[in-house]
């Protein structure tokens, strides 16, 4: 053949591959016609083709005319192991057709036996690319056919830029498709999340809608909620395996990843790939989720929200079916930070209405009820005091009635006070330690106190600490079996921490499972610290004793809604 009738054959080849490609958009119908049109115009017998997301994996997409050797089953020499041409294409030395002197899957194929080769015993292997991005491998072959001249390593250069070429606008459009998809789910999701926040009242319930809704909505397999806090993360809330659960389950924050540069900080941006992998591998290995080979850890931070918060996307990418979902990710992350954000104000603006209503109770029972009670007991003194001046048998029964009358006035005062206590408790009047301090020594426990700092509380916060702690040193009165317990108090320029620690009888792991999902009086504790964007922990050990922590952050909008309180 002349070299005119060469060029002309070239020039035929690639238009009918440029025709071939651009007739679908799917893509492994796609490749494999390609395949059948580039073996017919170059008078070859067979060709196969490797697609490599990651080094060291590939995947076997297309092939035509394998001989019997490499089809067994189910082309399995073609789907496992590897072989000189994607060793090559892996370490980046494959950048240009070259021709393959031995193949090792052929070598393989004879050494071991698994059939006939009909004849080949070489290929030539070129790869996959478009500009800088490169997708795999296309190799050709022919009995007897040893070496490939330069011409048709070039028109295979050729032809596999094509593909390439084509290979990238099949992903951009897939994405582009997926995008538009997710952004769709989006919108369904916000709606659906939006109607559920403006009715909820329990901010459990609704972190756990927000998980389920992601299900509901979206194809991930795995989506977690989770907190860092110092060296620590807690999974907050989990959808994996089509199921919702709150686990509220620990773990070191040095053995997975490094989610914050520096304290205080708050980022929108996404943290690093391999940061975020390493959360999800340590979920996997702690059994929570199944193993996946991609993740992405977006924070929940909305603007001017000092909240920490991180939501967690796992999946198996399939080729670049994902491409599209950071995005997405990073858009419901901010969503639901703003949805937790508006649902934490509005518990603090019910709290403060809380508060103000029960301090006005507070007030009109001292100054009605019990003034009532207390002139009824100075009257049934007096009563019973000029009965016993006329000592007879009738005074003496009205004298013993006027007595129980006295009895049940004085009781009913004492309940009375201790009702008005609980509404607006006193002691908090000479400050938080002082007043949980005396609320203990009620409780008769031997209370041992230490402060740390100087910082005055919002009263949203104090009132906040006051019924944890109220409620803590009820736990220690009622269960713990001792008489010692221990208050800390650290008060910091950004945050306060109050520690109330006991060594009675503790909890037994089996015991503090079922407190943790059923217990009202944890729930209360832990939420009354959440709903300030706090933290709440419970340590125990069986026979050892109980530590309760609370952080609560002292942010500058508390103190503000304080002051125009």
């Amino acid at each position: 053949m002349s070299t005119h009738d060469t060029h002309v054959q070239e020039l035929i080849t690639l238009k009918t591959i440029a025709e071939t490609l651009n007739e679908s958009n799917e893509l492994i119908p796609m490749l494999d016609v390609v395949i059948g049109k580039l073996l017919e115009l170059t008078g070859l017998t067979t060709g196969w083709l490797f697609l490599v997301e990651d080094p060291g994996t590939h995947e076997f997409i297309a092939g035509r005319n394998l001989p019997p050797a490499l089809r067994r089953e189910d082309d399995k020499p073609m789907r496992c192991g590897s072989c000189w041409c994607l060793e090559r294409y892996d370490d980046g030395r494959l950048r240009n057709a070259v021709n393959i002197l031995n193949c090792k899957r052929l070598d393989n194929a004879v050494r071991y036996q698994w059939g006939d080769t009909e004849g080949i015993t070489h290929h030539a292997t070129v790869p996959l690319r478009s500009g800088s991005r490169r997708f795999g491998v296309l190799n050709v072959a022919a009995p007897g056919k040893l070496h490939f001249s330069k011409e048709e390593l070039a028109l295979l250069e050729s032809v596999a830029y094509q593909i390439g070429s084509a290979i990238e606008r099949m992903r951009l459009y897939t994405a582009e498709q997926r995008r538009a998809d997710l952004f769709a789910r989006l919108g369904e999701y916000s709606g659906a999340l939006g109607a559920y926040a403006s009715q909820a009242v329990d901010r459990a319930e609704l972190t756990k809608q927000v998980m389920s809704l992601i299900g509901r909505y979206f194809d991930w397999p795995v989506a977690a909620l989770l907190e860092p806090a110092g060296n620590e993360v807690t999974l907050r809330a989990l959808y994996s395996g089509g199921q919702t659960t709150l686990p509220h389950a620990k773990f070191p924050l040095a053995d997975t990843a490094r989610t914050r540069s520096r304290k205080g900080s708050v980022t929108t941006d996404p943290i690093s790939a391999e940061d975020a992998q390493r959360l999800a591998d340590h979920l996997a290995k702690e059994g929570w989720i199944s193993s996946v080979t991609r993740a992405v850890a977006v924070p929940l931070a909305a603007a001017g929200d000092s909240e920490k918060g991180l939501l967690l996307v796992a999946y198996n990418p399939y080729r670049d079916s994902y491409r599209a979902d950071l995005g997405v990710i990073e858009a419901l992350a901010e969503h639901i930070g703003m949805t937790l954000q508006r649902f934490r104000l509005e518990e603090n603006r019910r709290e403060l209405a809380r508060m103000d209503e029960r301090n006005r109770l507070a007030r009109d029972l001292h100054d009605s009820v019990s003034q009532t009670l207390f002139s009824l007991v100075m009257m049934s003194k007096g009563v019973g005091g000029m009965l016993a001046g006329e000592p007879n048998e009738t005074n003496s029964m009205l004298q013993d009635t006027i007595h129980d009358i006295q009895s049940l006035s004085q009781s009913a005062l004492k309940e009375m006070r201790e009702l008005i206590m609980q509404l607006r408790p006193p002691g908090l009047e000479e400050g938080l330690m002082t007043g949980l301090k005396q609320y203990g020594e009620r409780l008769r426990l031997h209370v041992r106190s230490h402060i740390s700092g100087i910082q005055e509380l919002p009263r949203i916060v104090e009132e906040a600490l006051w019924r944890i702690g109220q409620e803590a040193l009820n736990n220690v009165s009622k269960h713990a079996d001792t008489k010692e317990v221990t208050i800390a108090l650290s008060l910091q320029e950004d945050e306060v921490e109050l520690r109330i620690e006991d060594r009675g009888r503790g909890i037994t792991k089996q015991r503090l499972n079922e407190l943790t999902k059923h217990s009202i009086g944890l729930s209360s504790m832990r939420e009354r610290a959440e709903t300030l964007g706090g933290r709440f922990r419970l340590y125990s050990v069986h026979r050892e004793g109980t530590i309760i922590e609370v952080m609560l952050p002292l942010r500058e909008r508390l103190t503000e809604k304080e002051g125009d309180r």
